[in-house]
């Protein structure tokens, strides 16, 4: 189980980070060179979007790199980085995977009670 938390978890953060740019690069188009009407509009919360760009594929790669070690911490932080991506972007074509890898591997990483090593977080 904490081999796949941690394969799952890095692939959603890798992916969440493209979703990021993707996101933050729009936030900042349309902050620099004004709306379009009907083609390019401003989000309603353009400072959701640039912390969520940052913070929810950051947490997915940290608790991803972690399960092995410390798998209910990295569960937790995969679970909070599927909600933050959910949240911030929504379920679309393009976040469908990274937000279902991350809450995966964020299950998975909390139901690793019995771990491969000697602790055990339960």
């Amino acid at each position: 189980m904490r081999n796949a938390a941690m394969i799952l978890g890095v692939i959603a953060g890798l992916v969440g980070m493209i979703v990021g740019f993707l996101g933050y690069g729009f936030v900042e188009l349309v902050d620099r060179y004004g709306e379009i009407e009907g083609l390019a509009e401003q989000v309603d919360n353009p400072q959701l979007i640039k912390t969520a760009s940052l913070l929810a594929p950051l947490l997915a790669i940290a608790g991803g790199a972690m399960a092995h070690a410390r798998a209910l911490l990295a569960g937790v932080l995969l679970l909070i980085s599927a909600a933050g991506m959910y949240y911030a972007f929504g379920f679309g074509v393009f976040t469908m995977f990274p937000i279902a890898f991350a809450g995966v591997a964020g299950l998975l990483g909390i139901a690793a009670g019995k771990p491969d090593e000697p602790k055990a977080h339960f």
